[in-house]
């Protein structure tokens, strides 16, 4: 499954942003359309096979390795990363104390 079909179901609730940082998984017209409509700016590079490259902002995408190094961080936690728990409120107290030992550390 594509990530951009996954975040179909939470378009509905993302926050209010200027930008959304995204990698080659969520170029699709309809999702940008989305985003447009929300007043979002969609920085997600063109994938390959896309006819006309829609261009990005390259220094603000280059901003999301910051993102990707959370991500990395959170994994490190065998609870989180091998997902224990089979309650999603479970899970996510879980993050919520990783994240938080993670920023105090």
């Amino acid at each position: 499954m594509s990530d951009y079909k996954g975040a179909a179901l939470m378009i509905d609730a993302f926050p209010k942003a200027k930008s959304l940082l995204g990698d080659k998984g969520y170029d699709a017209d309809w999702f940008r359309d989305a985003l447009a409509a929300r007043g979002i700016a969609a920085c997600i590079p063109s994938k390959s096979n896309r006819k006309v490259p829609i261009p990005h902002d390259p220094a603000l995408y280059r901003l999301r390795h910051k993102i990707e190094n959370m991500f990395g961080k959170l994994k490190d936690w065998r609870r989180i990363h091998t997902r224990y728990d089979r309650c999603a409120h479970t899970f996510m107290s879980a993050i919520c104390i990783a994240a938080a030992v993670i920023f105090w550390l």
